[in-house]
């Protein structure tokens, strides 16, 4: 029999319509709870046929934050036991790690906005110093746009760094990182399958309350963020429409799906108002899917998940010279 399809997941909602789009065609797949999951390192083979990565790094906003670092032993396990895993260990370390995502861009020459990296709230000031104000100060794993603060000061942060109110977050670490301002307040989500161009949408922010999150819409200056997911927009009132990028992004993003080894995921931009250079400033490559994709989009982006994900299957082959069957 085949083996059932490991559904990697933690957020109860997102997801529904991967399981649905799953139960119409009725591959065989179980649920794996990533906030509260276990497995054996001494195993040599898994339960499952595939492993589907859809853990959030948001995850620790429901308190499930512990999810988020055991993922990343549990997709190396799989790895070496032979299970293929969608979006696995070098995609998980790529999402959960916004200062490894700005050296994958500068290894790429791509360009992005003026950052410095800190593991302490007393580095910040030193840190923004050398950058053009306003900064913004952004956790590392961050997830649905939460944990970033704007500060339009240097005063401002000082004020915030002494009276101990910059979080780092659950790695203690964050960006200082320069704000910039769309150019026609629009910021842009490009969504990849296998390596190829899925769909992008454009999202009309509201000008000066946009903080450089792909995902959050919040109020300045010097308020931390609420979370809200870019990819829930539509229900939330934000205007989003479909479009396509210009060739030389798509291809940019392409580069960045295959050095980061991600499967599906989206990688998202803005146009520098200023400058008019396209900065790239977040990858997700364990988030979800557009709502109500099919009037955003045009089409239904579980459904070709769901037809990559059954090529990825393992594959019932012919046997050379004996005309049987053999599991490949």
């Amino acid at each position: 029999m085949q083996k059932p399809i490991g559904i990697y997941f933690e957020h109860p909602e997102w997801f529904k319509p991967l399981f649905a789009e799953l139960d119409r065609r009725e591959l065989p797949y179980e649920k794996i709870d990533a906030a509260h999951h276990l497995f054996n390192p001494s195993e040599k083979e898994s339960r499952y046929s595939l492993v589907v990565n859809r853990m959030s790094s948001s995850a620790y906003l429901r308190g499930h934050g512990q999810g988020i670092f055991h993922t990343a032993g549990f997709a190396t396990h799989l790895e070496r036991i032979g299970t293929r895993i969608i979006n696995g260990s070098a995609a998980t370390a790529i999402e959960t790690n916004k200062a490894r995502q700005l050296s994958l861009f500068e290894s790429l020459g791509l360009k992005y906005p003026a950052s410095r990296v800190i593991n302490h709230a007393s580095r910040a000031v030193d840190a923004a110093q050398e950058l053009r104000f306003p900064i913004v100060v952004k956790v590392n794993i961050g997830g649905s746009g939460a944990g970033i603060i704007r500060f339009d000061t240097i005063e401002g942060l000082q004020a915030a760094v002494d009276n101990n109110q910059i979080d780092l977050g659950i790695d203690q670490t964050a960006l200082v990182q320069e704000y910039v301002t769309p150019r026609g307040g629009n910021i842009h989500r490009v969504e990849m399958l296998d390596g190829k161009f899925l769909y992008a949408m454009k999202v009309f922010t509201t000008g000066e309350s946009f903080n450089l999150c792909p995902a959050e819409i919040c109020q300045i200056p010097e308020e931390q963020s609420a979370e809200f997911c870019l990819t829930e927009a539509p229900k939330k009132g934000i205007q989003v429409e479909a479009f396509t990028p210009p060739a030389e992004v798509i291809a940019a993003v392409e580069r960045i799906v295959a050095a980061a080894k991600i499967d599906v995921g989206g990688i998202e931009y803005l146009i520098n108002d200023r400058t008019g250079d396209v900065l790239f400033y977040d990858i997700n490559a364990l988030s979800n899917f557009v709502a109500d994709a099919v009037n955003v989009v045009g089409f239904d982006p579980y459904a070709r998940f769901v037809d990559y994900l059954e090529t990825q299957l393992p594959a019932v082959a012919v046997g050379a010279g004996k005309g049987e069957l053999a599991t490949v």
